[in-house]
């Protein structure tokens, strides 16, 4: 039996709270805010599954609507902060979650307030949330500073709080375990994702846990998330004051869901490790040579496997889904660091074809 059996399976429950609204802590009198986030694919990885000896799934949630997995969780959110009476929201954020909160902030008619971390947020993220109508503030300080003051303003002050410690964000979240479950007939052996404030994975177990109270599934997978080496708090058992990464989405220091991931590695009989920058680097390349263009902390779920198939941990034949957390044109920067530039040409076929080599 599957997630979208029987009542779920209705035309026209589109967004994750119809979809799932049997499933979700809703009632009838919750407005939905949607922008029919969720049902993003479950892409096969030839190459990948070659690579490592398993069959390799790609969870792409950067086709949510605002481009991350951010939306499953704040569909409810912002529902949630409607129904309750909020007249504003406000949330810390090192991109995806601002553009998130902004896009359906704007949607409930809510005013929406983000602190960023100086210099820290990418330049295709901030530009959403302030097409959306955010109020923007950079504060002088990280990523942890800033969910600190959005804690203190949520308690003077008459504003939700949208970051992933709101228990509704990983109530949404938890329906790409689901969809997962749904696509593959049951749950992959191993889940691979990267790992930043770990409200993701705290949800996707949470979600795994409850397909299989369901009857959805009849095992659970090992969950295996990655943070990157120089923001790896987790892995190192202490607080980094000052993280450092390429992955800005992943450059926490002191994540708000700590506890909850290290439940989800612990009772999966999995780990949650950590991957250099040099590797991320390395699997943003080699996804796009696949066509599949991810924002950096996407592939430390792709850098991840390859370390565990290193280690010989990936049973061969497996099943393995990695998660792709963002879409690329969160932060294009990279793709053009990385890229030689376009060479100008007289206007005429014969030296196109020189330089292409198709002379």
């Amino acid at each position: 039996m599957s997630p979208n059996s029987g009542a779920l399976a209705v035309a026209g429950r589109r967004g994750v709270i119809r979809r799932y609204f049997e499933h979700l802590p809703v009632t009838e009198k919750t407005p939905i805010v949607t922008l029919d986030e969720g049902d993003t694919p479950l892409i096969f990885s030839e190459r990948l599954s070659q690579e490592v000896g398993a069959g390799v799934w790609l969870k792409y949630e950067g086709l949510n609507p605002t481009g991350s997995f951010k939306d499953r969780g704040m569909t409810l959110a912002i529902s949630k902060a409607l129904e309750e009476g909020s007249k504003a929201v406000v949330c810390a954020s090192t991109g995806n979650t601002s553009a998130s909160a902004a896009a359906y902030a704007a949607r409930a008619g809510l005013i929406c307030a983000v602190l960023i971390p100086e210099g820290n947020v990418a330049l295709g993220k901030l530009a959403q949330a302030l097409a959306h109508g955010a109020r923007v503030v950079e504060i002088e300080g990280n990523f942890d500073h800033a969910l600190t003051l959005t804690k203190e303003m949520a308690q003077s002050r008459p504003v939700t709080l949208v970051n992933s410690i709101n228990g509704f964000r990983v109530e949404g979240q938890k329906t790409a375990a689901y969809e997962v479950v749904e696509a593959l007939g049951s749950a992959p052996d191993l889940h691979v994702m990267p790992v930043g404030n770990a409200g993701n994975i705290t949800a996707y177990w949470r979600g795994y846990r409850e397909a299989a109270a369901k009857g959805w599934c009849d095992f659970l997978p090992r969950m295996f998330g990655f943070q990157a080496e120089g923001a790896n708090p987790i892995v190192r058992g202490h607080r980094v004051e000052d993280p450092r990464t390429v992955a800005t989405a992943i450059r926490i220091g002191n994540p708000a869901s700590w506890g909850g991931a290290v439940e989800a590695a612990d009772a999966s009989k999995g780990q949650i490790r950590s991957v250099r920058d040099k590797e991320i680097l390395e699997a943003y390349r080699s996804l796009a040579a696949e066509g599949i263009y991810v924002e950096l902390a996407s592939a430390a779920s792709v850098a991840g496997l390859r370390q565990l198939a290193s280690e010989g941990l990936v049973v061969p034949g497996c099943r393995v889904v990695c998660i792709l957390t963002g879409h690329g044109l969160k932060d294009p920067e990279w793709a053009l660091a990385g890229a030689p530039r376009p060479r100008r040409v007289p206007a005429a076929i014969e030296p196109i074809l020189e330089h292409l080599e198709l002379a």
